[in-house]
């Protein structure tokens, strides 16, 4: 940790903007009045920006008007001057076909609204999964100060005595609803017990995982990952990030000055420790490569690979978000990587001090939540990261999500060509598979779907559900949900679409998963695979048109965080891109 606060005062960004009697700073000022602002909030004290991805279409982020009147609070305290604009809202629930084909249109509008707004540094308000690393990428990209408040989890759901997880619980009554132990009036009568209250979801998945990774990346306040959405406990967080947001553009603390290589190897190893979403590799990957960090597949097998889970939630454990809060959250994970010697303990936060500072002096109060290092969930957790000659760019699996039985397995491929194929033949009665199959998933990757969904963890089929088997292994070029569960290979790198590997599976080929060894190997010969691949022709077309087109045509694989071509490592150019 060695950053060294700038002077102060100084004049700001957004002077530029405001300052002086220039036609242009007139006609600035002068249209700003309009809304009622005061002449003196323009005498050169610091402009926030409140980017807000609320939406009534974004289930998750529905309540963040109230939060952001809570960072103004806080900004007004502070001495600041609170503008709160809106940024596009990729919602998990209700945009087709996937909130990951527009996470980095998302990243881009904030990028641009950074850039050529007249502010001097901004508070990220976050919710649902891809909101979040939306944010930071895009605020990465242009290095203004910035730090993030989450929306926070949903309440507990419950539904005839048993705790209840969204995300994890729909998969799991769906399940057994063609299982035949559930009717589908129970399934619809347990829908209401799912979204208690407003926030995202109340296990660990994306959602949660992304707010998690914000804490431990620095660029959040100890403690704000876990506060339930409508714990009066949010809004005391809110404000007082909007206090602490003009401190540090008075610092001129940045991104690039928290965001460094040993602040992502912290934020690997929280992953590992509280089992978090193995959508975090493809997020993690894009934002530090917006911040110019290098980090790779191979920092995650290396940070992560001998953590133990100790976090005990849904889908891997039991527990729900407020449990884990209650138990004292992130900072009590986080601590406990410390006392173990896996944690980078100064690294910088957002509050211009150390990690270790934030979490030296917590408490965990609850061990059946967060779980002692013996007692852990998985001794060796975090992300296993794959290869073979299935994967020759890597593909990753969640451990602690995954059956122990199954993590050795030699299998017959059952393969699906593409979502659509899936859909039409898994639950039919001649599909022949058995419970030692391999279900395989294609054209499902970045260039495929577009926008490379959560389809990774395929239902299983009904015949098999009926005998009572709930876990195959899976592979595809997609990813899942953070509040899915099984033994699924995701991320396959090439895709499909791009002529990887996968795209040349046929049925009946066997698989080999070694996840000890870190090994997906296709069992046929090197010199009948080329054959395969050098008669591959692509099976998705490309888009006629619009902003799809562009992520088809830029769209980097998961194994470099699915980001644009054009975008990596494009921090740096905010001064240059500048005009007033």
């Amino acid at each position: 940790m060695t950053f060294k606060p700038a002077k102060w005062p100084r004049k700001l960004r957004s002077q530029e903007w405001f300052g002086g009697t220039s036609k242009d700073a007139i006609y600035h000022r002068g249209w700003m009045k309009n809304q009622g602002f005061p002449a003196d909030l323009f005498d050169g004290r610091p402009v926030i920006g409140i980017c807000n991805t609320w939406s009534e279409t974004t289930p998750c982020n529905a309540h963040l008007r109230d939060l952001a009147e809570r960072v103004k609070n806080g900004v007004w305290e502070a001495g600041g001057f609170p503008l709160e604009f809106p940024v596009f809202s990729p919602s998990e629930v209700t945009l087709r076909p996937t909130a990951m084909l527009f996470r980095n249109l998302c990243a881009m509008d904030v990028e641009e609204a950074l850039r050529g707004k007249c502010i001097d540094g901004v508070v990220l308000l976050a919710g649902c999964d891809k909101t979040t690393p939306a944010l930071l990428m895009g605020a990465a990209s242009v290095d203004l100060p910035a730090i993030v408040v989450s929306g926070g989890p949903m309440l507990n759901g419950h539904f005839r005595g048993e705790r209840v997880g969204s995300g994890t619980h729909i998969r799991k009554f769906n399940e057994a609803v063609k299982a035949g132990e559930m009717t589908p009036e129970e399934f619809v009568e347990a829908e209401a017990s799912m979204s208690r209250s407003a926030g995202s979801c109340n296990t660990m998945g994306t959602a949660s995982t992304m707010a998690s990774m914000a804490e431990a990346l620095g660029m959040a306040l100890s403690g704000n990952a876990a506060i339930p959405a409508v714990d009066s406990r949010r809004r005391v967080m809110s404000q007082i990030t909007g206090r602490r947001i003009v401190q540090m553009v008075k610092d001129d603390l940045k991104p690039s000055d928290i965001m460094t290589k040993p602040a992502f190897e912290n934020a690997i190893r929280t992953n590992a420790a509280i089992g978090g979403s193995t959508n975090a590799v493809i997020h993690l990957l894009a934002i530090a490569g917006r911040v110019g960090v290098d980090i790779s597949l191979d920092d995650w097998d290396r940070c992560g690979r001998d953590v133990p889970t100790i976090v005990n939630l849904l889908p891997s454990g039991k527990h729900l978000m407020e449990e884990f809060f209650f138990a004292g959250g992130l900072p009590v994970v986080i601590k406990q990587l410390g006392d173990d010697g896996l944690l980078n303990k100064d690294a910088l936060t957002v509050s211009g001090g150390s990690i270790w500072d934030e979490v030296k002096d917590v408490q965990n109060w609850n061990d059946d939540v967060i779980l002692p290092r013996d007692k852990a969930l998985t001794k060796s957790g975090g992300i296993a990261v794959l290869r073979g000659n299935l994967a020759p760019n890597g593909a990753v699996l969640k451990p602690s999500a995954a059956s122990p039985d199954l993590m050795v397995h030699r299998g017959r491929a059952v393969v699906f060509e593409d979502i659509e194929d899936y859909k039409a033949k898994v639950d039919r009665d001649d599909l022949d598979i058995d419970e030692t199959c391999v279900m395989v998933l294609k054209n499902c990757g970045p260039r495929g779907y577009p926008g490379m969904a959560e389809v990774g963890d395929m239902a299983l089929p009904a015949k098999l559900l009926k005998r009572g088997i709930t876990d195959l292994v899976r592979i595809s070029d997609a990813r899942m949900s953070g509040t899915a569960y099984g033994t699924v290979v995701l991320h396959t790198s090439p895709e499909a679409a791009a002529g990887g590997p996968l795209a040349v599976v046929q049925n009946g080929d066997f698989i080999e998963l070694d996840v000890g060894a870190r090994r997906i190997h296709l069992d046929i010969s090197d010199e009948e695979l080329a054959e395969r691949l050098a008669n591959w022709e692509p099976a998705v077309p490309r888009p006629d048109g619009g902003y799809v087109q562009l992520y088809h045509d830029r769209v980097t694989g998961a194994e470099t965080g699915a980001d644009f071509d054009f975008l990596v490592g494009c921090r740096g150019n905010a001064v240059a891109r500048e005009s007033h």
